[in-house]
């Protein structure tokens, strides 16, 4: 089987649009029906659900730590009630963070979840972040672990990275199976 995948000379918001334009057409390729959308500030969830309609998109906005104010910046980008009725909303602490950095504060240390997440990064930030999302959808129940979605996440805003994945839920995390890099930066 041969598969293209797109490299951007550089990450960032201005690779949204193509990224969408990408998903979309693998979508209809492997007849995936969901899409998993990292988004904190609703703009990168508000393109996807421009691009995507009819399709099942869930939206994850993680945070390092949900306060009232960041969960207010939420759709600060995008179009909150367009996004909200075209999709579903998904607010959650990062898969990797959470007690591995409490670990890390208290301890000084290390945790396997922190050295996880730093090797996904050498991959690419987005790689890391489309992962992470899709095993938070997963343990919140809003994808199945038997069917292959696809995520997008971006480096720091927006959308430059793309990958078709097999989601399973945190304590299966090393059973999980990236299918495919569609789109990622080059450099990040």
């Amino acid at each position: 089987m041969e598969a293209r995948i797109t490299y951007f000379e550089n990450s960032g918001k201005e690779n949204t649009d193509a990224v969408m334009a990408i998903v979309k057409t693998r979508m209809q390729e492997l007849a995936i029906n969901t899409v998993i959308v990292a988004s904190y500030h609703g703009f990168t969830a508000e393109k996807a659900v421009k691009a995507l309609g009819g399709k099942r998109i869930i939206v994850v906005g993680g945070f390092l730590e949900p306060t009232d104010q960041n969960l207010s910046e939420t759709f600060s980008q995008g179009n909150e009630k367009l996004i909200r009725e075209k999709a579903t909303i998904l607010v959650a602490t990062h898969l990797f963070s959470g007690i591995n950095r409490a670990m890390r504060k208290k301890f000084d240390s290390s945790s396997p979840g922190e050295i996880a997440a730093q090797t996904l990064r050498m991959v690419g930030i987005g790689v890391k972040v489309a992962i992470e999302c899709t095993v938070m959808a997963a343990d919140a129940g809003l994808v199945r672990t038997d069917e292959e979605v696809i995520a997008i996440a971006g480096t720091r805003s927006g959308a430059d990275t793309a990958i078709v994945v097999q989601p399973v839920h945190s304590q299966n995390f090393f059973d999980l199976q990236l299918k495919e890099i569609l789109c990622k930066p080059r450099t990040w």
